[in-house]
């Protein structure tokens, strides 16, 4: 009679198609109250052999068995098994590319009861030291570490969380761009002989991100109250399976959610902003008419001829031909974005404001973010400072005071310096 196999082993086999099917029985089925078989594939053995290992793991290394744990095998449950179905498709893409490109490589065979404070302020050290990543991508790094290793805590593979005592290199911050007035006024001068100029239009008066501007459909558009709706973005994003066939396409077109909750907003349109997209959606009627037979209409507010949406990287082709004909340097598109907020902080708007309409997650970031337009804009202000000077000097010629005739200042009770009532105490 052979053998049951224990929960956790498994078993390889070549299909007939040529793939490796892996098989192994890990957990319960919560909902027949059985061992759970899993099955997954791979192109080669050694690729099976990989995810066989990697299933295995979660297994063996349950918190009953305290067996020693490297961080890299760590890293790739709690991703997988804790935060894999709270995440949106980005940030899980993102965390993935930590662990790929940064910790594995440098700390992946490091034991979690090995990791200290000193290892990982070491290593963020040298990131920063040698170029690699900026500080604030070394923030990123160590949020998502510490979400991690406080999952090791809480199931006891370690006492405490080595993140939480770390220092993040400071550097120098990074520079926006912004379009001066002059090249603000040549880039919308151009726009107006190109299709999709109306929307470099709305991002130079609403600040939108490119992800947001391409996700927006026409039900976002409140053309009575004169506001838009910021309700989801449109990017291309790597898959979450990589596909074994190296014919098939690694990325996809992605419609999810906003970057954050602070994302998710109103902003107000001007009158001549909404007046243009009354127009384009003319054109849009007009695209489907010529193109009747094979026009979609997806209900977008950013299309094609045939109605369907327009990626990230054909929309960016689209804006920087606008960049040509303008006769301007290469500005990224979300410089748009800051130009807008360079403009409003000039027009007198309050931070807490823009802050709201740019989605910024408090109103310190944006008046971190845009510190160099808020000083310009301090140095108008204070020349209406200037009056007051004057006045003063005015008073002053009618009547001088004498540099030597002290004023006559009667001390009040509340005056009197505090040594005539009571001596200072000496240290013994």
């Amino acid at each position: 009679m052979p053998k049951a196999r224990a929960n956790g082993e498994g078993s390889i086999r070549q299909r007939s198609d040529g793939r490796y099917e892996v098989k192994i029985i890990l957990g319960i089925d919560f909902k027949t109250g059985k061992p759970k078989r899993i099955s997954k594939y791979a192109a080669t053995q050694e690729e099976a052999v990989k995810i066989l290992h990697e299933m295995s793991f979660v297994n063996d290394h349950a918190p009953k068995t305290f067996k020693p744990v490297k961080l890299g095998e760590w890293l790739d449950v709690c991703l997988n098994v804790y935060m894999k179905n709270s995440l949106k498709q980005s940030t899980y893409l993102s965390y993935e590319s930590y662990i790929r490109l940064y910790f594995k490589p440098s700390l992946g065979d490091v034991l979690l009861r090995d990791l200290t404070p000193r290892l990982l302020q070491q290593y963020y050290n040298y990131l920063f030291e040698s170029g690699t990543l900026a500080s604030k991508s070394i923030s990123n790094l160590n949020l998502f570490l510490h979400r991690a290793l406080s999952y090791a805590v809480a199931e006891g593979y370690i006492t405490f969380n080595p993140t939480e005592t770390v220092a993040i290199p400071r550097g120098e911050k990074t520079q926006i761009v912004i379009l001066t007035r002059d090249e603000q006024f040549a880039l919308m001068n151009a726009s107006y002989a190109h299709r999709y100029g109306v929307f470099v239009r709305l991002v130079l008066f609403t600040g939108l991100r490119l992800g947001e501007l391409l996700g927006l459909m026409w039900q976002d558009v409140d053309f009575a109250g004169g506001l838009l709706y910021v309700r989801r973005t449109l990017n291309r994003l790597n898959k979450v399976n990589r596909p074994t066939n190296p014919n098939e396409a690694t990325t996809e077109i992605v419609i999810q959610s906003p970057k954050s909750e602070n994302s998710y907003r109103s902003v107000p349109l001007l009158p001549n902003v909404q007046a243009e997209l009354l127009q384009w959606r003319e054109i849009q009627r007009q695209d489907a008419i010529m193109n009747a037979g094979c026009y979609y209409d997806s209900g977008m507010l950013v299309t094609n001829p045939y109605g369907g949406y327009v990626e990230p990287r054909t929309f960016k082709d689209y804006y920087d031909a606008i960049l040509k004909s303008a006769g301007l340097p290469h500005f990224t598109f979300h410089a748009l974005r800051h130009t807008f907020a360079s403009r409003a902080l000039e027009q007198g708007m309050d931070a807490k404001t823009l802050s709201m309409i740019l989605g910024h997650s408090s109103v310190s970031f944006t008046l971190d973010t845009y510190a160099h337009v808020l000083t310009d804009h301090k140095i108008e202000e204070m020349k209406r400072m200037q009056s007051v000077f004057n006045q003063a000097q005015f008073s002053q010629m009618i009547t001088p005071l004498s540099p030597n005739t002290p004023p006559n200042i009667t001390l009040t009770s509340n005056d009197k310096d505090d040594d005539d009532e009571t001596p200072l105490k000496k240290a013994k």
